[in-house]
């Protein structure tokens, strides 16, 4: 997608009026929200899909008559998987176009790039992409879940199902550094051994010379957290190897970008994988959501993850608190988030734990079998237990920290 470093798409629930007198009072009746993901570049496969539900939330508040009385303007900025675009659209996002929020972020790379920048502009942040735990912050709510919610589960179920030697592979920023210690924490945790532990730049497709070491290692499991479109390789040459059905595979990130479609079911049968939301979620709002994609895009309706509807979930969340404050501004907001608001969605009810700014949330174990993920366990409401140890936003809510590193010594993670 050719973009200029300025050019931005408006979303479908922007105004158009001939009038520009009208036009300026038509906007300043309006409500406006951002959404700034990767549309195009290396993470578009988990972009495109957190767009298409993000957009429809907002067709959803609009439909259903909009917030106080004004409809929802959203902002759409793709960011092409680039960090100094997001901190460009973020600049642009709160101070131009003073919107009441921003959902948005993908890697932890970038959420990072923009969480500073929202807070010194007090704009209201939403981050709603599954991810490592530890950001402690007033201005910013983090939906999706974290390893305590999932990884925590996993663990235990595949080393009683596959054994307790386990091989690591995970994407080399932030997000793959910190969740390997993770599953190292909970693999020791559960009896297990961790064999090794491997991380690869976003950009790598050739993963020879670690299958070939993985054939030489001989785990029981392999745990992945991989990452983006080049890492799909990974998968087709794990199986090619002949891997597959000898060493079988865990994942924290394999199926939030729909990869499960991008490779055969050959190749993907038995993988085990952990979040909050599956197509096969059994809640009538799931059942609704799909139904009406399929109706309005055919067999161009995107598959659906955590990512894309916690995207959803986000924007209705944000919503919810803008009802119970009576304004759209960003202080009544955060204060009727912080009551412990719930939005009950397609993925079942979704709770903000004030002490973080996390969600309590329902955790599902799914096995993939012919590229659709069959739920196997169902977690309810699940605390972010790990974002806990180290966040107290009751106590002290004049924080705006990542405590990655604080996060894992709380947890005994050396």
């Amino acid at each position: 997608m050719a973009l200029s470093r300025r050019q931005f798409v408006v979303g479908t629930s922007a105004f158009a009026l001939a009038s520009p007198a009208l036009m300026g009072r038509a906007q300043d009746a309006t409500i406006k929200i951002a959404s700034i993901l990767d549309l195009s570049g290396g993470l578009d496969i988990y972009g495109a899909p957190m767009d298409v539900m993000t957009r429809l939330a907002v067709d959803d508040i609009n439909a259903a008559g909009g917030l106080l009385g004004r409809k929802v303007e959203l902002k759409t900025y793709d960011a092409q998987s680039s960090i100094q675009l997001y901190t460009q659209y973020a600049t642009e996002a709160a101070a131009g176009e003073r919107v009441a929020a921003v959902h948005g972020g993908i890697t932890s790379a970038s959420r990072e790039a923009i969480r500073p920048t929202l807070g010194r502009f007090k704009t209201l942040y939403f981050y709603n992409t599954q991810y490592e735990g530890g950001v402690c912050d007033y201005n910013c709510f983090c939906t999706g879940t974290t390893p305590a919610q999932t990884v925590a589960k996993v663990v235990p179920y595949v080393m009683k199902k596959w054994g307790k030697k386990a091989y690591i592979v995970a994407a080399d920023y932030n997000y793959g550094q910190i969740i390997a210690q993770w599953m190292q924490k909970f693999v020791a945790d559960a009896g297990g051994e961790t064999l090794a532990v491997e991380f690869f730049p976003l950009d790598v497709t050739n993963f020879g010379p670690t299958i070939t070491k993985i054939q030489q290692a001989k785990p029981d499991f392999v745990f992945s957290a991989l990452v983006g479109g080049a890492h799909v390789s990974f998968y087709r040459q794990y199986a090619a190897a002949g891997l597959k059905s000898s060493i079988p595979m865990a994942s924290t990130t394999f199926g939030v970008g729909n990869e499960n479609m991008l490779i055969s079911a050959a190749e993907g049968n038995g993988l085990v994988a952990s979040y909050s939301y599956f197509e096969s979620v059994p809640t009538a709002k799931n059942a609704d959501i799909l139904a009406r994609l399929t109706a309005s895009m055919g067999d161009k309706r995107p598959g659906l993850n955590e990512l894309a509807v916690r995207s959803y979930e986000g924007v209705m969340l944000w919503a919810e608190a803008v009802k119970a404050a009576g304004t759209a501004d960003r202080d009544p907001v955060i204060e009727a988030l912080r009551t412990g608001l719930t939005y009950d969605g397609p993925t079942g009810p979704l709770t903000v734990d004030p002490k973080t700014h996390h969600c309590i949330q329902n955790v599902y174990l799914a096995e993939l079998q012919d590229q659709k993920f069959n739920i196997i366990e169902t977690h309810e409401a699940q605390p972010p237990s790990d974002t806990q140890l180290v966040c107290d936003l009751v106590a002290n809510p004049d924080q705006a920290t990542f405590y990655f590193e604080n996060g894992l010594a709380a947890a005994g993670i050396k």
